[in-house]
């Protein structure tokens, strides 16, 4: 492809930055950010605190969640002008849960390069650190703000043979281990907390030990990165076979009600919460 006087389009680089320290950025990303005519940038304010760390100087241009489509336009004509353009997020790879997805098919489909320089990555580091045996795993960025909507995707994952991971925000992430304890039982679980970054926190834990410690904190700061243990399946099935026995039994002999029963055999056996009181209502309906 050639732009209009002859010459070849510019190329678009996909550009990790550091997600804490920054001292993990490259130095092909160093040359790169000094070298292109144009940075498209999540936040300019947070690009050029790391543009300066680094004495780079290159024009900045905002590039943020809910205006991609409307600023990837003037970037496209930059690089068919035959200028070379990186796209930044404010932390780790672009496109990874961040603003740049929408950029990226827009550049192929104008049949531009794009060339990715990689790097820092917050999912990529817990898993080093997580000590997983599996060699798959599902991610599933940022779990859903409503309830509904999350719980509903996390009951979709309750039977996945792989670990499951997401990444949450301190606001929100006493909510979603609640609904995954809920959901998946109390499992094994790996947190990542302020990955890089000062105040770094690494937790092998299980769901309830976890809701319970930060359940217990004054004040929680920092993203998550938080990786659930697969499900085990053959347990499950065996286990499953027997649960309607064992809350028939509860039902006749236990002096609970309904939802503590299910609490309680859900914890003991290592069952979702949901899967639990779906057979109870069955079972109380007898």
């Amino acid at each position: 492809m050639q732009t209009e006087d002859g010459a070849a389009p510019g190329i678009l680089y996909v550009v990790a930055t550091p997600i804490g320290n920054l001292e993990d950025i490259t130095r092909r990303a160093i040359r790169i950010l000094g070298e292109v005519a144009l940075i498209a940038a999540e936040d300019t304010r947070h690009t050029r605190k790391l543009l300066s760390s680094l004495d780079i100087h290159t024009s900045l241009v905002s590039y943020y969640k809910g205006q991609e489509f409307s600023r990837s336009r003037p970037i496209i004509e930059k690089l068919l002008q035959g200028e070379d353009v990186a796209l930044v997020s404010d932390a780790g790879t672009p496109a990874v849960s961040d603003p740049g997805a929408i950029l990226v098919r827009q550049v192929v489909a104008a049949g531009i390069t794009v060339v990715p320089v990689p790097g820092a990555s917050a999912l990529t580091s817990a898993v080093s650190v997580a000590g997983l045996e599996e060699n798959s795993l599902l991610f599933i960025g940022f779990l859903p703000s409503k309830k509904g909507d999350r719980r509903r995707l996390l009951q979709s994952l309750a039977g996945a043979a792989w670990p499951v991971v997401f990444y949450e925000s301190p606001r929100r992430i006493v909510k979603s281990l609640r609904d995954c304890l809920d959901v998946f039982g109390d499992r094994p679980v790996f947190l990542g907390r302020e990955l890089t970054k000062l105040h770094e926190e690494l937790f092998h834990t299980t769901l309830a030990s976890a809701l319970d410690d930060l359940v217990a904190r004054l004040q929680i700061k920092g993203e998550f990165v938080v990786i659930i243990g697969a499900a085990a399946p053959e347990k499950e099935c065996q286990v499953t076979g027997e649960l309607e026995d064992i809350l028939v039994w509860y039902r006749d002999h236990a002096d609970l009600s309904m939802r503590d029963v299910c609490r309680k055999i859900a914890t003991d056996l290592g069952l979702s919460r949901s899967e639990v009181y779906s057979r109870a209502l069955d079972v109380w309906k007898q």
